[in-house]
């Protein structure tokens, strides 16, 4: 099950009576009778409800396909409108295969944090996993339970345990805040290349794309950076939307489902209302992190030859949910699967890059190392001793890292301490030129002219 979805919400109630007459439906309600009268103890119908829809929902096998509860349908409609109170990471858990491997541990797994919450300024990344909250494990944990516990009143604290890598585990006590969902962020590199991040996928991200493009375009840029790194989707219309500010013709995206409905299979075709010229090459950034309506619009754009894509193939969700009411609880249920103009569904492959750019695998000494500087939070308390370190104060961090045995490169050591910098600032720059090595590579090939205009 995932919070981080791809989501067409469909606000209608859902008849309860369906299966009333059926032979299933007259066991369900001769089980719930049958529980209430002669279990030992007094146990409450709803709570007998509530399992079994969970293992209802369950037993399908999707990790998109959900019961919820009155309160998680409310968590959800905070999440998606854009404030709710928690830590800030979108999380998600995979149900099947018990033989786990390092992509399907039997945990919670970050999908990406939010920016700019108490997750994101302690440097949590996508593809951790949350092991440990207080001193209970996560393991046998259902991903609402998880939900719950990291959430709570701003200004508390919950103790959360975290494993990156095959072994590299760190425990943070976090202080719940409101998180505010930010959505876009953009700037000007070298004066005239813009550069547009896509936090996430909200009902306001396509003003926010808008007055940002309506900007690039009063600064004449030449070239555009589209940033769609650990962008965990959001909201289909926005996707599509923004899309469309790209393209005047061709196919978006298209949706495919089981019952012929209109609501399940629809073809999102691009109209000529375009927001920016198409005499503007475009580099669109992907990573791991990049997902559903992230890989939508990513998918949008290169298929039709608006844009290159550069980082690592995506994480690959291409399902389609709907959220309908059951009373005060309701569900999501996978009701169709989306398809990029290729006609391809990407679910669980992802979607590659044109050009492959990412930090090089650490040696078996260099992870070592990492792991140490990790549990020992060395970088972490390098910048709480020195706020603002000058050359020379980083350099001797540096060689006195490396006396004790550190063998990382002063690249990735510089990396690590820029990275705290930013995240103890209330207003960290928009991107980092110096250190981010696909921004880089994006920025070179704009000014090179190796991404051409179609």
């Amino acid at each position: 099950m995932a919070l981080i979805l791809f989501l067409a919400f469909v606000p209608v109630s859902f008849a309860q009576n369906s299966g009333k007459n059926s032979q299933y439906g007259m066991i369900f309600d001769e089980m719930m009778r049958f529980i209430k009268s002669y279990y030992v103890e007094d146990v409450d119908e709803q709570t007998l409800f509530e399992g079994a829809m969970k293992g209802m929902f369950e037993a399908i096998g999707d990790p998109y396909s959900v019961f919820m509860t009155e309160k998680e349908m409310d968590a959800l409609s905070d999440t998606t409108t854009g404030q709710f109170g928690g830590v800030g990471l979108y999380i998600s858990k995979h149900y099947g295969d018990t033989s786990f491997d390092q992509e399907h541990l039997p945990y919670v797994r970050v999908v990406a944090p939010i920016e700019d919450t108490p997750a994101y300024r302690l440097g949590i990344h996508a593809g951790d996993y949350i092991i440990k909250v207080g001193d209970k494990s996560t393991e046998t944990m259902a991903l609402d339970e998880v939900t719950e516990m990291l959430r709570g009143e701003p200004g508390t604290k919950v103790t959360v345990t975290f494993l990156r890598g095959d072994n590299i585990t760190f425990t943070y006590e976090i202080e719940r805040a409101i998180i505010e969902v930010p959505s876009v962020k953009s700037d000007i590199i070298d004066k005239n290349i813009g550069y547009l991040r896509i936090i996430q996928f909200t009902p306001t991200t396509t003003d926010k794309v808008k007055e940002a493009l309506e900007n690039f375009s009063k600064k004449r840029i030449k070239s555009l950076v589209i940033d769609l790194r650990s962008n965990p989707g959001g909201v289909l219309d926005a996707a599509v939307d923004i899309a469309d500010m790209f393209l005047d013709d061709g196919v978006i995206v298209s949706t495919k489902g089981k019952v012929a409905s209109p609501s399940l299979n629809h073809v999102y075709r691009a109209s000529k209302k375009t927001k920016l010229s198409k005499s503007i090459p475009i580099a669109v950034l992907i990573d791991k992190g990049s997902a559903s309506a992230s890989e939508i619009l990513a998918a949008a754009l290169s298929d039709n030859g608006r844009a290159v894509l550069i980082g690592e193939t995506t994480y690959g969700k291409g399902s389609v949910q709907q959220v309908r009411a059951l009373g005060k609880d309701g569900f999501k249920l996978t009701m169709s699967k989306y398809y990029t103009p290729k006609d391809v569904n990407i679910n669980k492959v992802g979607i590659p890059p044109a050009k492959e750019v990412k930090d090089r695998e650490l040696t078996e000494d260099e992870k070592t190392s990492y792991k140490k500087l990790i549990e020992d939070y060395r970088i972490q308390k390098f910048v709480k001793e020195n706020p603002k370190p000058s050359d020379l104060q980083i350099d001797t961090f540096i060689q006195q890292l490396k006396s004790e045995g550190i063998v990382l490169e002063d690249r990735i050591i510089r990396k690590l301490i820029r990275n705290e910098l930013n995240l103890s600032l209330d207003n960290p720059p928009v991107y980092d030129l110096e250190f981010d090595i696909v921004l880089q590579e994006a920025v070179r090939m704009l000014k090179a002219g190796e991404i051409s205009v179609k």
